[in-house]
């Protein structure tokens, strides 16, 4: 059986592992995702596979056809591209909101995560960064006080994270840059700057969007990342 990680659950686990080999090209576009050969890999029973491919689907790597299955959706660099651009705009106003409204407890919490992941940066321990860093966007999306505003921030943050998280693993000092960019956000933040922390978080999301479409690009084309 297939080794899960602290705190996930086997559908989870299978799905991390088939959305990284999505998002690093190990699957072409279109190719179909047999359920009993994906459980006879893992070591597993269908069930968490289909849960796992169930859950790829809501973050658009995976399609599902009628009497076809699943299979490895279609991704453009431009449809990535707008899904960074459209989550960029959400997260500014979402920042913009949570400098005005949140409460003074809310902003204790941001900026005890934000120190914890300088620990996490400073010892180059990615997995732990990406965690917290996953903490620090969903603490700024409640902090604006706006449901149907986070419910967006956090649809279209799920639509990115596959490919945002292979950012993080291979990314030269994107630890770094990332904390540095979080820090001008909490800035803005505890200042109650409502416009500098949707400027703070516009950089931030552009930076992020820059890099792993960079990446995405070398990934699906290699030959072309060497010359």
């Amino acid at each position: 059986m297939t080794d899960k990680g602290p705190g996930k659950t086997l559908s989870q686990t299978v799905a991390d592992q088939l959305a990284e080999e999505i998002v690093r090209g190990h699957f072409q576009p279109g190719e179909r995702l047999d359920e009993q050969s994906i459980a006879t890999r893992f070591n597993v029973s269908r069930s968490p596979v289909r849960d796992a491919l169930r859950q790829l689907a809501s973050t658009r790597l995976v399609e599902y056809l009628p009497r076809r299955g699943f299979s490895v959706a279609l991704m453009a660099e431009s449809d990535l591209d707008g899904l960074f651009e459209a989550s960029g705009e959400v997260e500014a106003l979402c920042a913009k909101l949570c400098a005005l409204r949140a409460a003074p407890s809310d902003r204790k919490r941001i900026e005890f995560i934000h120190q914890q992941a300088a620990e996490a940066a400073a010892r180059g321990d990615s997995k732990a960064y990406a965690e917290l860093n996953e903490e620090f966007h969903a603490l700024i999306y409640a902090g604006a006080r706006n449901k149907t505003l986070q419910e967006i921030a956090v649809g279209l943050r799920q639509r990115l994270a596959p490919f945002r998280a292979q950012g993080f693993f291979v990314a030269e000092n994107r630890l770094q840059h990332s904390h540095v960019e979080h820090e001008a956000v909490v800035k803005a933040l505890l200042a109650h700057d409502g416009d500098a922390a949707a400027r703070a978080m516009q950089s931030h999301a552009a930076n992020s969007a820059m890099n792993v479409l960079q990446h995405f690009g070398r990934e699906r084309h290699p030959s072309a990342s060497a010359a």
